[in-house]
């Protein structure tokens, strides 16, 4: 396979990850065997699943489906580094689903194929991605002007996080960090503590955001990346401070909008039909 491809891009299937790489000579994408086989076994240690039914497969069909898997680098769930990885393309994906009992395979069957698709589709035309975005929150009952909030907040966090890596913020946890700085500093809860207010666990927590909260969550981490883009603070430490000068700014408009309307601008509600209670999920109507 010539260098043609993207980076390691991770979809989920009923929460689930699965990894795939696209080739874009062959058109078409390779996905992690490992991860797949987890998805539809659930098993603690799907590498030695994987290994086992390779040697089977060699044993009962001459190990067809073994000669057509491919290593490639894929990016590591665990510490982010890449390492190569068994991979099929969709055809070796479906006939690998064939070859492990399942009572996921049929579900996990009409979500690849659709998966492939959308996919291959947005490859060539990524205004297809954003309109399959537009689609999804339209259909779980958001408004227009949240999507279009929604959407501006996702380009402006990207942009947020390109000048933190200018400043030299490389690690996944110091991102974690700066972005709990801001929350914590206009709204009193780290991301974590402001998920279990609304009682939700691994939902996202701005699809969860009333209007209002969304626009406070953006106005931070903008003067955050405006100070960050002109001042050039270096390193953790500095880039700290200057987030937190982003949430004082989101502070400083809550307290406003909250005088000047007479409500919290913060909620517990979410946007789901469900809560929690210990490992279980309850139907309620606490829907914003």
């Amino acid at each position: 396979m010539k260098e043609n491809k993207i980076d390691t891009i991770t979809n989920l299937f009923e929460g689930s990850e699965i990894r795939s790489i696209w080739d874009s000579e062959k058109e078409d994408y390779y996905f992690s065997v490992v991860d797949v086989i987890s998805a539809l076994t659930g098993s603690n240690n799907p590498r030695n699943y994987w290994n086992m039914l390779k040697k089977r497969l060699i044993e009962d069909d001459g190990s067809e489906l073994y000669t057509k898997c491919v290593q490639l680098k894929m990016k590591s769930q665990k510490d982010g580094k890449n390492y190569l990885t068994d991979t099929l393309d969709t055809e070796g994906i479906f006939r690998l689903i064939e070859s492990v009992p399942s009572p996921k395979a049929e579900p996990f069957k009409m979500w690849f194929a659709s998966l492939g698709k959308e996919r291959i589709d947005e490859v060539f035309d990524p205004e297809k991605a954003i309109d399959r975005a537009i689609d999804y929150y339209r259909k779980k009952g958001y408004s227009d002007n949240w999507i279009e909030t929604r959407l501006k907040g996702i380009l402006n966090r990207k942009k947020l996080t390109d000048v933190w890596k200018e400043n030299g913020i490389t690690e996944n946890y110091e991102y974690a960090m700066l972005t709990n700085e801001i929350y914590k500093t206009w709204s009193g809860m780290k991301a974590n503590e402001y998920k279990d207010f609304k009682g939700i666990r691994k939902e996202s927590l701005r699809d969860n955001m009333t209007d209002i909260e969304v626009i406070l969550t953006d106005l931070g981490e903008i003067t955050a990346r405006d100070i960050a883009k002109y001042e050039r603070p270096q390193g953790l430490k500095d880039n700290l401070k200057v987030a937190k000068r982003g949430g004082d700014v989101s502070k400083i408009a809550r307290e406003s909008y909250e005088i000047q309307t007479g409500r919290r601008a913060i909620t517990s509600r979410n946007n789901l039909y469900i809560k929690y209670s210990g490992d279980t999920k309850l139907t309620t109507k606490n829907k914003f």
